[in-house]
This record gives C-alpha cells, sequence and structure tokens, in this order.
C-alpha cells in the first residue's frame, strides 16, 4: 500500500535520510520527535479568482517551527511513507492546517480553506475515520467550506479502495481538488476516479507557458477537458506576469504562485494585481447558430511564413488597405503575427525613421509579435468578447485569432465579433418567455444543440408542476400566473454560485421549465428547488388550505375532485449516464423520465426527482 524504496528492510531496521544540507539523520524517530514536540505549524498561501482577482481561498502548507535542521518538508513526507509515521505526520498536518485558520478568522472571511491529504493515507487501515470532521467542528469550520487537496505524485494501487474514500469525503459535504495535476504515475485515470471539483495544474506546465508551444497546448487541453465536466481549474506556481497572461487568454479559473503573493503565517492577500473583467449589461445566452461559434465569423486571411522577408510583409499590407493583421503561420500552426499599425510603426518608420532600412533583410519571425487572444473555433463568441476585456487598451482592437485542433483556421475583427452579438441579442430578445423574460423554446434547445456538439458533460432538468390547470381553474389564471413567476425565480436562485457558468436555465413554456447543469450538481439543485418550493406553499394556496392538505375543484371531465396541494416533478436526463447523439435523442429520453417522475409525484402526492440511471450499474 505505501511506497517503499530498494533499500526497505523487514522487522525493525531504520529508515533514514541524509540531509544534504548538514548531515543530520532523518528517521523514524526524529519525525515522532518532532510530532511528539509540536515542532508543526501552517502557512497560508491566497488562491486568487483569474476573474476580478479576489481571494477565493487559502491553502494552508506545512512548516516546521525553528527548523534549525533545514529538512525539506516534501522529504519528510516520503521519509514518513518509508517509515509508517505518514499517517500521524498527515493528520498532525491536517489539524494545524483547520486549527490555525479558524483561529486567523477563515470563517469570518467567507473564503476556502486548501487541506492536504496524502493520497496514501486514505488508503492506510490505521487512518480513523471521521477524524476531519471531528475537527472541523471542533474548530467551527463548515466541511462545505474545505477542499481536499489529493496529490497525484503517488502511485495508488487499489483504486476501487480510493474512490470509496474519496467518495465518503464528498458525500460528507467537503470539495475535492487533484494537486500537482500531470506530475504524477495518475493523470487522467484519477481524473475520472475523482471526479474532483478543482484540478491543480503542476507548476512545471505553468513556468515559462508563455515560451513553450507544448506547455500551452497541454494546458489548454487540460482546462479544456475540465470545464466541459465542470471541474475549476487552478495554476499554480505563477512566478511571472507573462504567465499569467497566458493563463488568462486559456480561461483558467484560479492563479495561485509566489508572483501574486508568497505563504504567510497569517491570511494575507487582498486583490491580486492581474487583469480584471467589467461586464456591461447581462450576460448573453449562447445560441448555436450560423453567429454562435467565433468559427462561423472568422474569415480566412491568407498567411505568411516565418521565414518570409520584411519587404513581403510590407508589399502584402501596401497591397490591401483593409487588412488589419497578418497571420504568421509555419506547417499550419499559427507562430504569430504583424499588426498593421504597429508594424509599419516599429519597422518601417522606425525610431529615427530609418525603419525600412534597417530591416530590409530581416525575416517576419524575427519581428512578429504573439496574438493576444488565440482561441478555438468552438468557442463561443460571448467567451471571446469577455477575454477582449481582458486586455490592455493599445492591444484591444487586435484581430481575435481561431485555430481549429490546433491548427490556424481565421482571423475576426473586434468590429465583426460585435455586430454577431448585437444581432444574436435580439435573436434572444424575440424568443424570451414573455411572463419570465427566461430564453424559450428555440433558444433551449440550441443551447442543448451546442453543448452537445462541443461534448460537454451535462444533465438536463425537465422541471413539471403537478396538476397545474385545476389548481388555475380554482384559484384563478392570476395565482397561476403568480405561481409560474415565483419557480421561476426559485430555479434560478437555486443554482449553485460555483457552478454559474455552466447552469442555464429555459421556460419552455406554461408551467413547464428546464434547467441545464454539471451532473455533480444536478440533483442537490433540484432538491433545493423542491424544498424553496414547498416553503411558498401557504402563499399559493391559501393557510386554510395549505392546513387541511388539499382543495377541491373540477377536473378534467368537469367532475369535483380532491387535489393535493401543488408539487413538482423533475425528470433528469444526463450525459453522465449515456452520450446523447442530437436533440432528437435527448427528446425520447426525456419522455420516459419525465413520465416516470409524474408517475412517482401522482403516486406519493409529493414531489419527486427521478434520474435515468439506465446504464449506471
Amino acid at each position: 500500500m505505501f511506497m517503499r524504496a530498494k533499500w526497505n528492510i523487514e522487522n525493525n531496521d531504520i529508515y533514514m535520510s541524509k540531509n544534504k544540507h548538514d548531515g543530520d539523520i532523518v528517521d523514524r524517530e526524529k519525525i515522532l520527535e518532532l510530532l511528539d514536540n509540536d515542532f508543526f505549524t501552517s502557512h497560508f498561501q491566497p488562491i486568487f479568482s483569474a476573474k476580478d482577482g479576489t481571494v477565493f481561498g487559502y491553502e494552508a502548507l506545512a512548516r516546521i517551527k525553528e527548523n534549525k535542521l533545514n529538512i525539506n518538508i516534501k522529504e519528510l513526507f516520503r521519509i514518513a511513507m518509508l517509515t509508517d509515521t505518514i499517517s500521524l505526520l498527515d493528520v498532525k498536518c491536517r489539524e494545524n492546517a483547520i486549527h490555525i485558520a479558524s483561529r486567523l478568522g477563515i470563517t469570518e472571511t467567507g473564503k476556502y480553506l486548501f487541506v492536504n491529504v496524502c493520497p496514501e493515507v486514505l488508503l492506510d487501515p490505521a487512518h480513523r475515520e471521521g477524524i476531519t470532521d471531528e475537527l472541523v467542528d471542533k474548530y467551527g469550520i463548515s466541511r462545505e467550506k474545505v477542499i481536499l487537496e489529493i496529490t497525484e505524485e503517488g502511485a495508488i494501487e487499489d483504486y476501487s479502495l480510493f474512490h470509496r474514500a474519496v467518495l465518503y469525503y464528498k458525500n460528507r459535504g467537503y470539495k475535492i481538488a487533484i494537486d500537482d495535476f500531470g506530475s504524477g504515475y495518475a493523470g487522467l485515470k484519477m481524473l475520472s476516479v475523482i471526479e474532483p471539483d478543482f484540478v491543480k495544474i503542476d507548476r512545471h506546465f505553468i513556468s515559462n507557458i508563455d515560451k513553450a508551444t507544448v506547455k500551452y497546448n497541454l494546458v489548454d487541453a487540460i482546462a479544456s477537458v475540465c470545464h466541459r465536466m465542470g471541474i475549476k481549474v487552478i495554476a499554480e506556481g505563477v512566478e511571472r506576469e507573462e504567465e499569467i497572461k497566458v493563463l488568462m487568454n486559456i480561461g483558467v479559473d484560479l492563479l495561485q504562485g509566489y508572483y501574486l503573493c508568497k505563504p504567510s503565517p497569517i491570511l494575507n492577500g487582498d486583490k491580486a494585481d492581474i487583469p480584471i473583467i467589467r461586464f456591461v449589461g447581462a450576460k448573453c445566452c449562447t445560441l448555436y447558430d450560423e453567429q454562435c461559434l467565433i468559427g462561423e465569423v472568422a474569415r480566412r486571411i491568407d498567411p505568411i511564413p516565418p521565414s518570409a522577408l520584411f519587404i513581403d510583409a510590407f508589399y502584402r499590407f501596401m497591397k490591401d488597405p483593409e487588412l488589419r493583421s497578418l497571420p504568421v503561420v509555419g506547417d499550419d500552426r499559427l507562430v504569430g503575427m504583424l499588426q498593421r499599425n504597429r508594424f509599419l510603426e516599429n519597422n518601417v518608420l522606425g525610431r529615427y525613421g530609418y525603419g525600412m532600412h534597417l530591416n530590409a533583410t530581416k525575416r517576419v519571425e524575427s519581428i512578429m509579435e504573439q496574438p493576444t487572444i488565440v482561441v478555438e473555433a468552438n468557442t463561443a463568441i460571448e467567451d471571446v468578447a469577455q477575454r477582449i476585456q481582458l486586455r490592455k487598451f493599445e492591444f484591444v482592437y487586435d484581430d481575435i485569432y481561431v485555430t481549429k485542433s490546433g491548427k490556424y483556421f481565421g482571423v475576426v475583427s473586434v468590429h465583426s465579433l460585435l455586430d454577431a452579438i448585437t444581432e444574436r441579442n435580439l435573436v434572444l430578445a424575440k424568443n424570451a418567455n414573455p411572463l419570465t423574460g427566461l430564453p424559450g423554446n428555440e433558444t433551449i434547445q440550441r443551447e442543448i444543440i451546442k453543448r452537445i456538439n462541443q461534448n460537454m458533460h451535462f444533465d438536463v432538468c425537465y422541471i413539471d408542476i403537478d396538476n397545474f390547470k385545476p389548481y388555475n381553474d380554482h384559484y384563478g389564471f392570476e395565482k397561476g400566473d403568480m405561481v409560474i413567476k415565483i419557480l421561476a425565480s426559485i430555479i434560478k436562485e437555486s443554482i449553485d454560485p460555483n457552478y454559474s457558468n455552466y447552469s442555464f436555465v429555459g421556460h419552455i413554456g406554461g408551467d413547464d421549465f428546464i434547467l441545464i447543469t454539471v451532473p455533480q450538481v444536478s440533483i442537490p439543485t433540484c432538491e433545493k428547488i423542491i424544498s424553496e418550493f414547498e416553503k411558498v406553499l401557504p402563499e399559493l394556496h391559501g393557510v386554510e388550505d395549505y392546513v387541511r392538505g388539499y382543495y377541491v375543484s373540477k377536473n378534467r371531465k368537469n367532475e369535483e375532485e380532491k387535489f393535493n396541494l401543488l408539487s413538482i416533478s423533475i425528470g433528469i436526463v444526463s450525459t453522465e449516464v449515456r452520450r446523447i447523439d442530437s436533440y432528437a435523442h435527448l427528446a425520447s429520453i426525456a419522455a420516459e423520465v419525465k413520465k416516470a417522475a409524474k408517475m412517482q409525484s401522482a403516486f406519493t402526492g409529493r414531489s419527486s426527482i427521478v434520474r435515468d440511471r439506465r446504464l449506471l450499474g
């Protein structure tokens, strides 16, 4: 179960490590001595939102008090695994993290606490179940505000047991993060087993990402996969401003590193000095039509190779006065670009007017720039518009470069992008339901088709009010409209804020609604919708009918009948259960699931949730 070095010795032999700094020996007894004498503490490093620079949470980092032996904490954990003291060390560091964070007032800040947990400890039979619950309860920190970081570096032999251990913590309310993603043995296998809430990309891939195309593509791919699964991505080890610019362009959610703030014994960090998105007006809903994806708006401009001469680029700009920028492409890959105004000003005119003479023999690769925004062709135009707001003022009107599967695809001007968004907003306004203001059927269909085509991981929740017609007949249409508006508001407000960017609410018509969200929160969100709806039943029925538990109205045969108080039936179709090929495919499955939910509500007389689990067992 534990990782052993080649010199693993049986019986009572001691595992020892010679510290390279001062020759001290670190062994089992030394670790126990450090534990017995309370030589461990915690420092905290803030993790910042890439959206607005605010502190999202703090990672607790184990430290040794007055570390006169100059022991490396990572090496100490390795020795602890070799000497069967890892559980003792891990639990002690966990307790320090929770205790000290509580003492420093993390609960009052409302921020998350990231606590490191060794995966080997979760599999250790000696590890006592419930210890984390005891610690958070003792020191007054909400489980929902604790994120357990599980490193990917270690080798895991029993994935079934490991999955059950992680599921235990999830069911208790903790969030899970994979730490150092990409650095160890597990990789995508751990991602599929854990299905975490967060993925922290190892610093190796972040370091100099602005200079390494391979690192850029790997991080971009990881972020794309994670976002499709509703997982937030954290870039750790950020050391330079240039790295932040690239990470913002990729769309990483959270940032951590010495450049932003170093670890500290207190909860440091206010707002990180990173670009901030300032939204104007409401966020647009996404449609999947000819104006939906940036690739549909792109115009292909014949590129120039990096080996071309400076004079070739000059003639291209002189020949076409409308050409704002020129893509530089080698082997179908976008390697740079030339922006018209800066090219002419810096390289043709030059600082003293001798630019043309000085640069005449240069090649394009020596004078090209990196595009400020590069996006895949299947990126929604609203997402591109948000990224534009991250650019410095002098780059705001630079063209947007589009790739498809990593190869050069085309160019979009800011003017063309704004025209597309304006046209789509008009379509949205026309399609919205007049009673609730929510997107209607056409928008719902396009939203689902978009997610199917982008291979996104999502659940579709069909929400229907039971016996709504007799309610309307008995209480009046004005009261019925109030029910519709109240339910619409409850659905919107029930969305988990951590997944708001992945969620969509639509009004099919009448008393039918739709909610699209990530699979891990669909059932809790639907349970919250039902709970909040039940709270307003006294207002919707009146105290007398509510206390009685039913009302009398005419049925479809015009006969008087007792009807239960309003309830909700929710049928959930999930891409987690099966692959959905088309909107028609989803609709056929939805009909079965909705029918099952209605039957369950009719049988129990209460609200019900039925999720399609046909392929899950």
